[in-house]
């Protein structure tokens, strides 16, 4: 297995720690928080009505002196949902018919700080042919029921969180700025090497990897209708809250929750960052009035209100910029996107999908409609047999690979500023970096399972890959 695994001379071997552990609850509930999905997890307070879940059926994962609803109250309870999958078409892989499934599942902060999976509904209609799996259920029950969520968590990730959030809103952006910002722009040069070879990236995946008999089409169980359905469902849904970390966080109610290193490593980059993107703004901008009167500016951020968020206003991305403040805020999310997000939502792909049970792209049985029908032989009759296997496993192995040109965050060796003050503000987002960088290793150090996705020496400056 670690000669199957060992993709890179001394890199971890993450896959070999995933197949090791993959049934565990424990490490299902911390792939919410720094795994390669991390943002669809959010806080419950309030159990949505087509997830009826009791408190009978919980008392006994949530321990002693303690009930549903004090913990739904003390924010000790967390929901995952994947209705954006609801009645999505599903493909045929060898002439075999595939499923999908739209589940919900609950999950629990113990005293020991660690999340882990309470509750179960493969569909978003509860009733006699969805039940609710709970983990007193029979073994093959439960963990067939936490694989569906997997191979949900497959379909909103590489759709959602990384095809959409990043590399088609990355691609926005780099559009954007090389149609209304000329090259003498200040904004040009801060943006440009944060679109490092996006365009060719993207260009290559609707060529072998999102197209019809691409990659993906081979190796999942949607339709390319479907895949296209997906992401116009996640686009309406996308917020400008959403895409600001900070923002986002307090939005999900996940500011309190312990060992989420994507939280933690992502914030201390975005505070990087800004504080590099507020030097370079107040250099260049005296006030607001500069903003709101740079005419290149103004049709920058337009295009991208208008041709990659399609003019909703629903969604509060600006259609201008009118303050310092708000000038900075974007140009953050902007470089955030397409650095650190793509980042932590690429780079572990390989290590945590290359063991397919943890992660299966297709589904050849339809989700169990009653409980005690699941056993070994089901199971491994369900996940994604050899030849499928290999199609995923040839997409995230490409997905996960190092350019031999990578520029890491920070990295600048265009030099398109050549004024005193960017040059010494980019010496000091370097020296940020560093410390960022030093605190993450010293962190891993003592780590069962490292986090080093953010880790700025794993960060590239653009969505590249």
């Amino acid at each position: 297995m670690r000669t199957i695994f060992s993709r890179t001379q001394g890199r971890d071997i993450v896959p070999e720690y995933v197949a090791k552990h993959w049934q565990e609850d424990d490490f299902f509930g911390s792939q919410f928080l720094n795994g390669n999905n991390p943002i669809i997890i959010r806080c419950c307070t309030t159990l949505p009505l087509k997830f009826p879940v009791t408190p009978e059926m919980v008392a006994g994962s949530l321990g002693g002196g303690t009930d549903l609803g004090k913990e739904l109250q003390e924010g000790r309870i967390f929901i995952v949902d994947y209705k954006v999958l609801e009645d999505i078409p599903t493909d045929t892989i060898y002439g075999r018919q595939q499923y999908i499934a739209a589940p919900l599942c609950l999950l629990h902060q113990g005293t020991d700080g660690l999340l882990r999976p309470i509750a179960i509904q493969l569909s978003q209609t509860p009733g006699p042919c969805s039940p609710i799996f709970l983990p007193s259920d029979d073994e093959w029950d439960w963990l067939l029921a936490k694989t569906w969520v997997r191979n949900a968590d497959f379909y909103s990730h590489q759709l959602l969180t990384h095809l959409l959030r990043t590399h088609l809103f990355g691609e926005v952006f780099a559009i954007a700025t090389l149609r209304h910002l000329p090259t003498c722009h200040p904004f040009f040069k801060l943006l440009i090497p944060h679109f490092h070879f996006t365009l060719h990236i993207n260009t290559l995946a609707r060529s072998v990897l999102i197209n019809q008999g691409g990659l993906i089409d081979k190796g999942s169980g949607v339709t390319y209708e479907g895949l296209l359905l997906v992401v116009q469902r996640g686009l309406e849904q996308v917020t400008y809250t959403s895409l600001c970390l900070p923002d986002d966080i307090r939005h999900r109610g996940m500011s309190h929750v312990p060992n989420y290193h994507y939280r933690d490593d992502g914030m201390s980059l975005w505070e990087a960052i800004e504080s590099f993107v507020t030097g370079i703004v107040t250099f260049y901008y005296g006030g607001d009035a500069a903003v709101s009167g740079d005419t290149e500016l103004q049709a920058w951020v337009m295009d991208i209100f208008t041709n990659g968020f399609l003019g909703r206003t629903s969604s509060g991305i600006p259609s201008s910029l009118q303050t310092v403040a708000e000038l900075i805020k974007f140009l953050t999310m902007v470089m955030f996107t397409c650095s650190a997000q793509h980042a932590a939502v690429n780079n572990g792909q390989y290590d945590l999908g290359a063991f397919v049970p943890n992660a299966p792209s297709s589904m050849r049985h339809p989700p169990p409609c009653e409980k005690g029908r699941a056993f070994l032989q089901h199971f491994l009759d369900t996940i994604p047999e050899v030849a499928t296997t290999a199609n995923i496993l040839v997409a995230l192995i490409l997905l996960s690979s190092q350019l031999k040109d990578r520029r890491l965050l920070g990295q600048y060796p265009e030099e398109w500023f050549t004024e005193t003050e960017p040059r010494r503000l980019i010496r000091a987002f370097q020296g940020r970096l560093q410390e960022i960088r030093d605190r993450i290793e010293e962190r891993n150090q003592v780590a069962e399972l490292r986090y080093n996705y953010l880790n700025p020496l794993e960060t590239e400056n653009s969505i590249s890959i």
